[in-house]
């Protein structure tokens, strides 16, 4: 799925969503990624939604978000609620979504200045 032809200014645009990889501006990434309007983070080390757990958290909220968006493949897969509980006792949201709603969000929100930082889950070759 293409999500925009425009060049985006001041931020990573998610350019294509597919089933194996994901386009970030003209680069294609095929594995789990973090992204962040000023910076990916490639080769995240997470194939399954269900590998998450508190520890993740952390890396998650190190890049400062206001709101985080979690792409979990092609269909929408709910992390362990400990993942969840870490942003809710921080005060950051988090929403989980398949890939290609993730990839809309984080355009949307990236676009209009606010501090998102999404993770998408890819599986593994």
């Amino acid at each position: 799925m293409d999500l925009s032809l425009d060049q985006a200014e001041g931020y990573l645009l998610v350019r294509r969503v597919g089933a194996q990889s994901i386009t970030l501006i003209d680069r294609e990434l095929s594995s789990s990624f973090l992204l962040a309007p000023d910076k990916a983070i490639e080769n995240w080390g997470v194939d399954d939604a269900s590998q998450l757990d508190a520890d993740h958290v952390s890396v998650l909220l190190d890049l400062q978000p206001e709101l985080v968006i979690l792409g979990t493949g092609q269909r929408q897969t709910f992390p362990a609620a400990a993942f969840m509980a870490g942003f809710l006792r921080r005060n950051v949201g988090i929403e989980v979504m398949d890939n290609a709603a993730a990839a809309r969000t984080y355009n949307l929100l990236a676009g209009e200045g606010r501090r998102v930082v999404a993770g998408f889950i890819l599986p593994t070759p």
